[in-house]
């Protein structure tokens, strides 16, 4: 493999609205086109034994409410964004 994963995708959180009670699988490796969100891009990079480098992180919302993911994937708070991105 020779990029380096997790690729910033963003140096700032995605602002999203989500919906109490939906999934939403958050893209952990930076690569999706549907950020923040995964689109199984991850899975173009496999381990020697053939599995996925990274898999995307579920997430099912709780309420209607404002979320912010991170957008750097070096969060400490799971998809939330920490602010390590200030950091990178």
């Amino acid at each position: 493999m020779s990029q380096q994963l997790p690729v910033v995708s963003s140096k700032l959180p995605y602002k999203i609205e989500v919906e109490a009670g939906k999934k939403y699988s958050w893209c952990s490796c930076g690569l999706s086109a549907t950020q923040p969100f995964c689109d199984g891009s991850h899975k173009t990079y496999k381990n020697p034994d053939g599995t996925s480098v990274m898999k995307s992180v579920p997430y099912v919302a709780q309420a209607n409410e404002t979320v912010y993911f991170c957008g750097c994937k070096h969060s400490k708070n799971g998809v939330f964004c920490d602010g390590t991105h200030s950091k990178i």
